[in-house]
């Protein structure tokens, strides 16, 4: 195989103009107009509005290259365009090669004829999907989502892209995955399966290619040949013969070492090197075969994952099982990480996995309204152990699945994507599409017109995908549409089976307590919004538009009544606001507590419950949203919560005053033994009671540990002035503090924490110690001018019970400069 990257300087310039201006591939309008100064920024602002024109016009990218002598003189050539965003008319030389209209797929045409050896241009010209959607919606009119521009579902494009209740209207257009040229002479490799069989400890590797050969009565004299690199280097070969443009073999793994999710295990990973090779006729050994024809690699994971449903005492169970083992699902919901994806760095998308690893996650779900991520993405889920629900992009709306073409279109989107990815260690689930189902149950989709439309979803999620997936990926299990009973239409949101998206809390204006009355098979989407970090918001708001009704505010929350929501849940539990900073402050302490009271709760009934996924790890762009990160990676509230909330020991406290119930849950494959220590105490630290518990929590279980009635302390006064403090520890470490009240906090009398704060410099980290004289309720700790991630942050710290956390010394800082900086406030702050 042969190849000739088309990627880096191009030119662009917007139809109907003779202007042609730099831009650059992979990337797109948007981003090449920002580069040039020529659009303002779309994040900044209301901007977004300003630069529409740009997703509403036509664009044109053109190249001028020459061919290698060495290409050029292969029988075979094609074009090869990875990404095409979104529809698009490729030419070459003057002459149409064809026409793309899938953003999701791949796309190959045979330029052998029309190449030459210097003075080629390859022209691609991208029509507006706005526009064309627009007219599709004109013609035959589909629900989709209030907050995008209408017709999207019409076009096999990121949903999102058209604008989502957190992120903007900003359709991207270009060339948004590599594009290349590719030759062959004898042979190219049109399709591998890799596959694994596990059986009693033993594991075997089984390899099945698709060999495309030009001249056929050759295909005798190839060969594939095998290599296999273990984590350890050791290497082991094996050949199989190519017949009738196929080959297969099945290599055993000595001593194999099984990848597990994080928290679980190790994620050691295998190199899978395929070749094809020509056979030297007078020797017949795969280390006497001439040089190699094609070639791919792959880096798998060795183990077994399932999705188990099981009859039980609720219903169905709904739990992914790993290498045997039942894996409680702790993580959240993923969307796109750029609402332009061509510009997110490597490291940024790093930083992200790195931070749902580093809480103890170990799963995202790929969400239906984005698209199938880059190859980079799913490296890291396996190298970080997160298992990945992965999603078919259907969001939300109703598709045409009744029209032959629009499926047909589909049909290779699928093929390609399911190809791409099975081998993944990461690999969980595919799902057919994320609350269409629930729409048809529940959302009023009902008239006489739309239900052909319903039939055709029935007839394609329920049978048409599934049969799909079979034939591409018999190894991993299918799952219609989230939420789902697996039962069509049939109560799709419900607690019996499948999985659960509780928005009560958020659309419902239900209080944080009604998560405690929810008991799903498995949580796949729940969550509350926070307003970013105060630095995000700088890269938005100038400081006069820093009020949560502000024109420029509003323009970054894209849910209609979101900050309304934020606001109104926030005035139940705190204290009206002094100024804009501790709004946002409590924002984000607000949300942390919402998603924590949740967690805690299902965690408390693993039995029953399987996992949960909250809503949303990420952003696109800063925004007021419900992620955890935000778009430039800042750890809200909520991630450190989360690091809390999803420790492999989870100490909680279910308050319900006057009681107080403690337990303990483990997701450890092995008992756990510790001591649990309660004491009841004023704001001040004086102690009315205490007591001391030994804990016994067996493996993967749940221990109660005490529950306790405080009737006897509390009166109309009393119950503002006391506090329940519960400490988990194992031998001389504390593990865990949990604190509890019997009044909302904007009815406790807070005092004055005086915080003391200590600060010293230990192997290039931070090392903070503080102390506080009365109860400091979420304490939040900062460095002035730096980002930076802390051992802990946003809890409450007891009077008398000091805290030591952490964080890397920022570059070029001194200790000097890092205790100028430090900041430190609480809830006693915001009013």
């Amino acid at each position: 195989m042969h190849t000739q990257s088309l990627t880096g300087a191009w030119q662009f310039r917007q139809a109907g103009t003779s202007e042609w201006l730099p831009a650059t591939v992979p990337g797109g309008a948007h981003t090449d107009l920002l580069a040039l100064g020529r659009i303002p920024d779309p994040f900044v602002g209301d901007n977004e509005r300003r630069v529409a024109w740009v997703a509403e016009a036509d664009w044109e990218y053109r190249r001028a290259f020459a061919v290698t002598p060495e290409l050029l003189a292969q029988p075979h050539i094609w074009l090869v365009c990875d990404g095409l965003d979104t529809l698009a008319t490729v030419s070459l030389n003057g002459r149409e090669l064809g026409r793309a209209a899938n953003m999701f797929r791949q796309y190959r045409w045979d330029v052998k004829p029309l190449l030459q050896a210097k003075g080629n241009e390859l022209q691609i010209e991208f029509a507006s999907v706005v526009r064309h959607a627009a007219e599709k919606q004109a013609a035959r009119p589909l629900p989709g989502v209030s907050q995008a521009i209408a017709g999207g579902p019409h076009v096999r494009k990121a949903p999102c892209h058209f604008g989502w209740d957190w992120g903007p209207q900003l359709p991207p257009v270009g060339i948004w995955r590599d594009i290349r040229l590719e030759a062959f002479s004898a042979a190219r490799l049109a399709d591998v399966h890799v596959r694994q069989r596990h059986d009693g400890g033993k594991v075997e590797v089984e390899v099945k290619a698709e060999v495309e050969v030009e001249v056929k009565a050759e295909v005798a004299r190839l060969a594939m040949v095998v290599s296999i690199v273990a984590p350890d280097g050791g290497v082991v070969t094996a050949e199989a013969p190519v017949a009738d443009g196929r080959a297969r073999l099945t290599i055993p793994i000595a001593n194999p070492q099984l990848w597990w999710p994080n928290g679980y295990g190790a994620q050691p990973l295998y190199e899978v090197k395929v070749e094809v090779k020509a056979k030297d006729e007078d020797r017949a050994s795969a280390s006497t075969l001439a040089s190699t024809l094609a070639s791919a690699s792959y880096r798998i994971g060795l183990r077994t994952v399932e999705l188990r449903q099981a009859p039980d005492a609720w219903g169905r169970s709904f739990e992914f099982v790993v290498n045997g083992v039942r894996i409680f699902a702790k993580g959240a919901d993923w969307i796109p990480a750029d609402s332009f994806p061509t510009r997110l760095t490597e490291a940024a998308l790093e930083g992200l996995i790195r931070a749902a690893a580093e809480t103890h996650q170990n799963m995202l779900r790929v969400w239906g309204g984005g698209f199938y991520e880059d190859e980079r993405f799913y490296d890291l889920c396996d190298r970080y152990g997160i298992l990945i629900w992965q999603d078919f992009i259907f969001s939300c709306s109703i598709y045409p699945l009744d029209e032959p073409d629009f499926v047909e279109n589909v049909r290779v989107e699928v093929a390609e994507n399911i190809r791409r990815l099975r081998h993944r260690a990461c690999l969980a689930l595919w799902c057919g599409n994320n609350e269409m189902e629930q729409g048809w149950a529940e959302w009023g989709w009902k008239g006489p017109e739309l239900q052909d439309l319903k039939a055709a979803y029935d007839r394609f999620f329920h049978r048409t995908l599934p049969a799909w997936c079979a034939a591409e990926d018999p190894d991993h299990a299918y799952w219609p549409s989230s939420p789902s009973s697996d039962a069509p239409f049939d109560n799709p949101n419900g607690q019996i089976q499948g999985d659960a998206h509780y928005w009560d809390v958020w659309h419902g204006r239900k209080p944080f307590t009604a998560y405690r009355g929810q008991y799903p098979r498995f949580m796949s989407e729940f969550g509350f919004q926070a307003l970013p970090p105060l630095e995000t918001i700088r890269t938005y708001a100038a400081e006069p538009d820093w009020n949560m009704t502000s024109y420029i505010m509003e323009q970054h929350q894209k849910n209609a009544s979101g900050n309304a929501l934020m606001v109104a849940q926030m005035l139940e539990t705190f204290r009206l606001p002094k100024d804009f900073e501790s709004l946002v402050y409590l924002s984000l302490v607000l949300q942390a507590e919402g998603i924590r009271y949740g967690v805690e709760h299902w965690r408390r009934h693993t039995d029953r419950v399987a996992g949960t996924l909250y809503w949303q790890l990420n952003d696109c762009w800063p925004v007021a949203s419900w992620s955890s990160l935000d778009y430039f990676g800042r750890w809200k509230a909520l991630h450190y919560a989360a690091r809390r909330f999803y420790a492999p020991v989870l100490l909680s406290i279910e308050d319900a005053p006057p009681c107080q119930s403690i337990s303990v849950s483990s997701d450890l494959r092995e008992a756990w033994q510790g001591v649990v220590r309660w004491t009841l105490t004023t704001l001040d630290g004086g102690v009315l009671a205490a007591g001391e518990k030994a804990v016994a929590v067996p493996p993967q279980g749940v221990a109660a540990v005490e529950a306790l009635d405080f009737a006897r302390y509390l009166d109309d006064d009393s119950r503002r002035e006391l506090v329940f403090v519960a400490e988990l520890w194992q031998g001389e470490r504390r593990l865990a503090v949990q604190t509890a009240f019997f009044a909302p906090t904007k009815h406790l009398r807070l005092a004055d924490p005086q915080i003391e704060a200590d600060v010293t410099l230990a192997d290039g980290r931070l090392v903070i110690e503080l102390a506080a004289r009365s109860l400091a309720r979420l304490v939040e700790v900062s460095l002035a001018g730096a980002d930076g991630v802390f051992s802990d942050n946003y809890f409450d710290l007891p009077a008398g019970r000091p805290a030591t956390l952490s964080c890397p010394l920022p570059a070029g800082w001194d200790l000097a400069a890092a205790q100028a900086a430090l900041k430190v406030r609480s809830v006693y702050n915001t009013y």
